[in-house]
């Protein structure tokens, strides 16, 4: 009987030769692949992992409140019992803090020393704020104390002096708030606290990559308050190593929503306060804002019709436009807490 030859093997896929086909592909597109990708890949690879290590290494070390200090050689020198305290705004990173102290240096080492709040990546707890302010105040026998409550900030400022009066007998002399809401019905985009908040009293984490997504759309839509420039900064910071974290940010969040400064109305001793702000702003209701502070604090509001022109953005912005911002820091305080006259050595007490 002739021989006669079978069918060709063929693969799973029905059609013959297709494993030998696909082997042949394969080798070509190696080929095809550039040493230049892929070394290009390997090296994105490492960056990446190298700055989640980062990340990581840098949040766990801002598990607990700290007292950013911004040396001043004039300030330390002549005013060494008086201090600022800058409570940072909303989302705002240690260093951005040290940075507005930094562009407000001028206007406010002329009455104490500076620094700012650092609230800890664990989430926003004010007995600890509180805590650590008496500390700082007690190691560095300060007796005169002045807030910066900058965004949201000026209402911690607002507690922690009321808890400081009241707890520790500690009386706060001026309390600034800057474009600071007094209550979630004064922020614009109420819509995004009502969600986080949700999710965050429900146990949900935001992830950092739709942290940063929000960033980005939130700051578009608001592109008439910046610069496209600034628009990628803050975008940027938020999504940088050294960004407050997203338990710290959904805390903040929460505070702002159940926060109610009727609370603290008769208890903040001597304490002066003002308010300053853009009509322009597009993130707190100005108006709203400073009407409902002045009408919970008619005894300590000292100064609200002191508006920052021409700030870019319109919200809260010292560390952007230091040029609108120093001549009313100047105005406040040469108009109540001037300065004595005389001597060759400068004094607050």
């Amino acid at each position: 009987m002739p021989y006669r030859e079978g069918p060709e093997p063929q693969e799973p896929s029905g059609r013959p030769g297709s494993r030998q086909a696909r082997l042949l592909a394969n080798a070509a597109a190696l080929k095809r692949f550039s040493r230049r990708g892929f070394l290009a890949g390997t090296g994105a690879s490492a960056v990446l992992a190298a700055d989640m290590l980062f990340t990581r290494r840098v949040q766990a070390e801002r598990r607990v409140n700290r007292i950013l200090q911004v040396p001043d050689d004039f300030a330390d020198a002549y005013y060494p019992n008086a201090s600022w305290f800058l409570f940072p705004g909303f989302k705002t990173s240690w260093e951005e803090a040290q940075w507005i102290l930094n562009a407000l240096r001028g206007s406010l080492n002329k009455r104490g020393r500076l620094a700012a709040v650092g609230y800890s990546n664990l989430g926003l707890d004010i007995d600890q704020v509180v805590s650590t302010v008496v500390d700082h105040v007690r190691a560095n026998n300060l007796t005169k104390l002045y807030f910066y409550g900058h965004s949201f900030g000026g209402m911690v400022a607002a507690q922690v002096a009321a808890q400081l009066k009241e707890v520790h007998g500690v009386e706060v002399a001026f309390i600034l708030l800057d474009s600071s809401p007094f209550s979630r019905s004064d922020v614009l985009d109420e819509s995004w606290f009502d969600g986080v908040v949700f999710l965050y009293e429900r146990g949900f984490r935001f992830p950092s990559v739709l942290r940063g997504s929000y960033e980005l759309g939130e700051r578009v839509i608001h592109k008439d308050e910046r610069t496209w420039r600034q628009i990628f900064d803050q975008t940027m910071e938020q999504l940088s190593p050294i960004a407050p974290s997203s338990v710290l940010i959904q805390s903040e969040s929460a505070y702002i929503y159940h926060f109610d400064g009727n609370a603290y109305a008769d208890k903040l001793g001597g304490t002066r306060m003002a308010y300053i702000g853009n009509p322009k702003d597009r993130t707190v209701l100005y108006e709203s804002a400073r009407n409902a502070w002045a009408a919970a604090f008619p005894g300590h509001m000292v100064s609200t019709d002191l508006q920052t022109d021409g700030a870019l953005p319109a919200h809260a912005s010292p560390g952007w436009s230091p040029l609108v911002y120093r001549p009313i820091v100047d105005k406040l305080m040469d108009e109540f807490f001037p300065l004595p006259r005389g001597g060759s050595r400068v004094s607050v007490f």
